[in-house]
């Protein structure tokens, strides 16, 4: 796991390629990351299917209620298939402007 900071923003990068124990340390080490912006950055893992990309509703619920934006990268996935409360995109310069457009959304109000 390699995790990188900027600007409000933390990058969080799988770097084994097991995406359940990727969640599991990022869940045990949520209080870390609880008060900046995540992006979890899953596109080592290969074999990432749309389950393992499910299994971090929790997570994402439990950040979005610290009023944080979190996103996951993968390009491996049908984006189509994932549920709307998960925000998944193919590539890390997607997830940075996802997150400005929703810290922008939320200095207004939305």
């Amino acid at each position: 796991m390699k995790v990188e900071q900027k600007g409000h923003t933390t990058i969080i990068k799988d770097t084994v390629g097991q995406t359940a124990d990727f969640l599991m340390k990022v869940t045990h080490e949520h209080n870390t990351y609880k008060n900046s912006n995540l992006i979890l950055d899953l596109t080592h893992d290969k074999n990432l299917s749309l389950e393992d990309v499910k299994s971090f509703a929790e997570l994402i619920k439990l950040h979005k209620k610290q009023k944080k934006s979190i996103v996951l990268v993968a390009d491996s996935v049908n984006f189509n298939a994932v549920p709307k409360n998960i925000i998944l995109v193919p590539t890390l310069l997607e997830a940075h402007d996802i997150i400005e457009m929703e810290e922008i959304e939320r200095d207004l109000g939305f």
